[in-house]
């Protein structure tokens, strides 16, 4: 896993300390199929015992009298494929909205500011601004109706947009990714990306779970900055992307109680432990996880095997340390679980 000799502390601040070589094979370009079919390793941090299981099995692992938190955020067909008013082909993928009628994307594509960019004879963009971090702002407008917001977009991405699959699921996404990328649960458009932890559920296993403990929302939009690499050499001075986060009155009375906590999703962490870090309900959450940043109120997570030198494996270092990290994933290849957004999953207690 490409460690050096420095001492454990001092490793874990280091970025390549959550490198890893990941065969190929292992990235899942699929879903399971039923989802609660996907295998579990559940981490057990007092005992340091692993098992291996399957997601079905989840609610027998849960605690009793533990609250469970999850994302209801809802995947938007954030990626549009059109041409620039020369006829150069465009690929152009939504992170967020930065206010009314403006938004920062990502674009593949030579562009100026200036630049319209087309998709169909009713939507087209301008490009307003060029990021120094490669991205770009832009406005939308119907060519009828002029000016677009939010809301006044998405039937436009509903018509014309394709689900954002990460590229490392390496093909186009289909009709089947509309209902596969997208939490059974999930309600308030504005993702861009699927808080991946949650896909393991059905309707029926969702129901069961709200039925045992008491089960609440979050709702933090994830953008496409989650997939960033660190590329920083120390994890401490890598920019963290911010996301829209809104906590209700319910869940953030949760938050405030001694009650234990099982956030599903690195989502939830952030945003739970942004609130416990602030008292703000809602606003923008660049909360960076890691072994230097642990949790504060989180106690249990259930997350899915994440990209190397990311922000997310380091967040799930935050609870389990970089050696029990490195441990656990070398163990997770050895025993071919399947990896990424559409891949198995893992508990710790």
């Amino acid at each position: 896993m490409g460690l050096s000799s420095k001492n454990e502390a001092q490793k874990e601040l280091f970025t390549e300390s959550y490198d890893y070589t990941l065969p190929p094979e292992l990235i899942a370009s699929e879903p399971a199929d039923p989802k609660e079919s996907a295998r579990l390793m559940v981490i057990d941090r007092k005992t340091g015992q692993i098992t291996h299981t399957v997601f079905k099995e989840i609610l027998s692992f849960i605690p009793k009298g533990c609250g469970v938190i999850y994302n209801d955020t809802k995947v938007i067909k954030a990626r549009l494929f059109g041409k620039k008013a020369s006829g150069g082909r465009v690929e152009l993928l939504i992170n967020k909205e930065l206010y009314t009628g403006r938004f920062n994307v990502l674009i593949r594509g030579r562009v100026q500011a200036g630049s319209s960019l087309i998709f169909d004879d009713r939507l087209r963009a301008e490009v307003i601004e060029l990021c120094e971090d490669g991205s770009r702002v832009v406005t939308f407008f119907d060519m009828k109706e002029g000016p677009l917001g939010f809301e006044a977009l998405l039937p436009h991405l509903e018509r014309l947009g394709h689900m954002p699959l990460p590229p490392y699921i390496g093909r186009a996404d289909t009709k089947e990714d509309e209902t596969r990328y997208q939490p059974v649960f999930a309600k308030n458009e504005g993702a861009v990306a699927a808080p991946t932890a949650s896909l393991h559920f059905g309707d029926a296993l969702f129901a069961q779970m709200c039925e045992r403990f008491e089960t609440l929302p979050v709702t933090l939009h994830v953008g496409a900055g989650t997939f960033k690499p660190v590329e920083a050499e120390t994890i401490t001075a890598h920019p963290m992307h911010s996301e829209y986060y809104q906590i209700p009155a319910k869940t953030a009375k949760m938050i405030d109680s001694d009650k234990e906590i099982l956030a599903i999703g690195t989502t939830v962490t952030r945003t739970v432990e942004f609130y416990a870090r602030t008292a703000k309900q809602s606003g923008a959450c660049d909360l960076f996880l890691h072994p230097g940043n642990p949790p504060l109120r989180v106690n249990r997570l259930l997350t899915n095997f994440h990209l190397p030198k990311s922000t997310l494996i380091m967040l799930v270092a935050s609870f389990l340390g970089l050696e029990e990290t490195i441990k656990v994933y070398n163990e997770a290849i050895e025993k071919r679980y399947r990896f990424y957004s559409y891949g198995d999953a893992m508990l710790i207690l």
